[in-house]
């Protein structure tokens, strides 16, 4: 509980209203950095605090721990794919941020498919051509830092397993030290479901844009387009390995159906 003034608040609306209260004017501090990881700054490392204090109350996996450095590049890693693949305003960009660093649950953004057409169309719109070759970019782009997060996420995975192994073989180990390493390993397994899930669901919404692309202004622009389209997806499914289907459900991720993904739309000329 957080007592002031004679008013009592339960920690997680505390930490939400705490959170509302200082977007307004740290919204413009919300930064990324080189390569799609979060820049080091002052707003940064105040909601990853916030995140760990609100997903703790809300009984998620979180390890006080320190992080290794593959766990922290892991996390870096993650910061892409966590992100909205096209923000349509600073305040959601960093409302997608707080919900990455888990100060807000997952669940509060819906999965609204249309949002990166709409962006694309809306945001000074010059040409169909234009418009294609972002979608190219944007596809290609993801696809391209999939195989590096894998092998992350694999060296993080087997020295989760180390760290197990070793639990049982060190005396001097007390409860807390255990549910610490149990937690971690919890914690690195919930980020890697919830890349792969917000992956599919990217997938999904370029998906939409270029089918509605093609009825909306045809043209041979789509071509290049799909093929990007269709790299995303087979490197997409390098993550399906890493862990069992049912792993976003048991860490409490917002429920979203499988994303199924649709066959070309794109016939060759």
């Amino acid at each position: 509980m957080i007592r002031g003034g004679g008013l009592r608040l339960p920690l997680p609306l505390a930490s939400l209203l705490l959170t509302a209260l200082l977007v307004p004017s740290l919204v413009s501090c919300a930064q990324e950095g080189d390569f799609g990881r979060p820049a080091k700054s002052a707003w940064n490392g105040l909601v990853e605090t916030t995140g760990t204090i609100a997903a703790r109350e809300r009984g998620l996996m979180v390890s006080a721990s320190p992080l290794t450095d593959d766990e922290e590049t892991l996390r870096d890693r993650a910061w892409r794919f966590l992100m909205p693949a096209q923000g349509r305003a600073a305040f959601e960009d960093v409302l997608a941020n707080l919900t990455r660093v888990r100060a807000l649950p997952t669940s509060w953004r819906p999965d609204d498919l249309p949002a990166y057409h709409d962006g694309l169309l809306g945001e000074g719109f010059r040409s169909p051509t234009s418009r294609y070759r972002r979608l190219s970019e944007d596809a290609t782009a993801d696809g391209r830092l999939i195989p590096s997060f894998t092998a992350i996420a694999a060296r993080v995975f087997e020295a989760d397993a180390m760290r197990l192994r070793a639990l049982p073989l060190a005396k001097s180990l007390d409860e807390w030290d255990m549910r610490q390493a149990a937690m971690r390993v919890a914690e690195n397994r919930c980020l890697v479901a919830w890349v792969r899930l917000e992956t599919g669901l990217r997938v999904a919404r370029y998906r939409y844009a270029l089918e509605h692309f093609l009825v909306e202004m045809p043209g041979r622009e789509a071509v290049p387009a799909e093929q990007a389209l269709a790299f995303l997806e087979g490197r997409r499914r390098l993550l399906d390995p890493l862990l069992p289907p049912e792993t976003a459900e048991r860490c409490g991720l917002a429920d979203a159906a499988a994303v199924a993904l649709a066959p070309p739309v794109v016939a060759k000329y």
